[in-house]
């Protein structure tokens, strides 16, 4: 009975889409393009786009698989499949939620601002050291509350009338943004060093334990991995939604928007001789170097930074509402509660958990770190796990709504043995480092 009360998608292109915008946020166009920048360009996007197809695609089926297979909130799902030793893995998936939100919604009330800005006055030569009041303070925290508004206001409205509907209208208005935008990045006189360092690998690099790491902590940022949000949205599908070919879709989009992403950052970035900028912090490209190239444009800048700003906005509220959705299905199945409650009780907790990120980026830098090095490659590795070793059939499941697929058996060969060994490697790789930085905080 409970099953067949669950809520469902209205289709499958609504479906398709809502994962899309939770992969698809400030993880492809904020992190992306610093990461890339700061660790040997080319060379970073070669090794995210391997861990992304060796690890990334195979996890990502995995939590949509348990997620439709048990139809249930991470929690429970995991319980369903493994017994109640694996609830605490369900656990650290709705703690990562409350995690990453928190300081997500910081952020992205950032780009509210800077939209306000590039729409109202423009960007001025002060921006670098206008920044710093953006960033930290109450401003930051208004602005942090106003996209937690809307974030809740969607997962209240049900995963229908919300989370569909939303993306439904997001997506492709993000889509058409970001695709305008780096058609005009092309135009620009200078910017062909900047193609340069994006598109041309070091080889050296890729060799290196330290980018790698970072690599598979973007791609499972990015894909929403490790969380349970796409074993979650997985829960409101149907039996005849075939997931290889849906999985292989949100993988698509979600590096297809990263890429394209890094077409406009780094052709305008060095189009405007800002490239020695780009790496002095992880928000130097996003709120730093690139709203000074726009104040270099004039007044077409500001048009260009509406719509950069607007983009950022719509791909963050998407996976700002995947991560709400993981807590709020959580609390429905375990607390009973009606989805209204759960959302605007839970999204005001996390909100309220945002407030040491809103008055310190230092604050913010080092709960990144360790929601990216700990929570989501920790989590990718137990998951990996449990669908490899413990789940009694995963292909079973995975093959419902299929025919002729023949790499279920590579699928499981990754999960089983490639996925825990380089998610294990990141993960030791990371733990100094982000040791160092909680240490460095304080």
């Amino acid at each position: 009975m409970a099953a067949a009360q669950r809520e469902r998608w209205s289709s499958r292109s609504g479906f398709i889409l809502a994962a899309i915008g939770s992969a698809v946020g400030l993880g492809n166009m904020w992190r992306f393009s610093y990461l890339a920048s700061d660790n040997g360009g080319a060379a970073f996007v070669v090794l995210y786009l391997a861990v992304t197809a060796m690890v990334g695609l195979p996890v990502l089926l995995a939590e949509v698989v348990v997620g439709r297979g048990s139809q249930k909130s991470p929690i429970r799902a995991l319980q369903h499949y493994g017994g109640s030793a694996w609830k605490p893995l369900g656990l650290v998936f709705v703690a990562a939620g409350f995690l990453i939100l928190s300081y997500y919604g910081v952020i992205a009330g950032w780009t509210i601002r800077y939209a306000v800005i590039a729409l109202v006055t423009g960007f001025g030569p002060e921006v670098e050291g206008a920044f710093g009041g953006i960033a930290q303070g109450w401003d930051a925290f208004g602005f942090h509350l106003l996209f937690m508004l809307g974030t809740i206001a969607i997962v209240a409205g049900g995963v229908k009338g919300g989370i569909e509907r939303s993306a439904i209208v997001l997506m492709p208005l993000l889509f058409v943004l970001l695709c305008g935008l780096a058609l005009y990045a092309a135009t620009l006189e200078g910017g062909a060093p900047g193609y340069r360092h994006y598109l041309q690998p070091d080889w050296s690099e890729v060799m290196s334990l330290e980018i790698f790491s970072k690599a598979a902590g973007q791609a499972f940022f990015s894909l929403s991995l490790g969380m349970g949000a796409m074993l979650t949205f997985g829960s409101y599908l149907g039996r005849d939604n075939h997931l290889p070919n849906e999985t292989l879709m949100i993988v698509g989009a979600d590096v297809g928007v990263a890429f394209i992403a890094g077409l406009v950052v780094f052709p305008v970035i060095f189009a405007f001789g800002l490239a020695d900028k780009v790496g002095e912090s992880t928000v130097g490209a996003l709120f730093i170097t690139l709203p000074q190239a726009f104040a270099s444009m004039g007044a077409i800048g500001r048009v260009v930074g509406v719509l950069f700003f607007a983009s950022l906005i719509v791909g963050a509220l998407t996976s700002a509402v995947s991560l709400l959705e993981v807590v709020v299905s959580s609390t429905i199945d375990g607390l009973g509660w009606t989805r209204r409650r759960a959302a605007w009780v839970m999204g005001a907790i996390i909100a309220a958990l945002g407030i040491p990120s809103a008055w310190s980026t230092n604050f913010l830098g080092v709960v990144d770190t360790i929601a990216n090095n700990l929570f989501l490659l920790g989590g990718g590795l137990a998951l990996s796990v449990f669908v490899g070793w413990v789940m009694d059939d995963p292909v079973a499941e995975a093959s419902v709504g299929t025919s002729g697929i023949r790499w279920f058996g590579l699928w499981r060969t990754l999960l089983r043995f490639v996925a825990p060994a380089l998610l294990a490697i990141a993960l030791l790789e990371a733990i100094p480092s982000t040791w160092q930085a909680i240490v460095d905080l304080f």
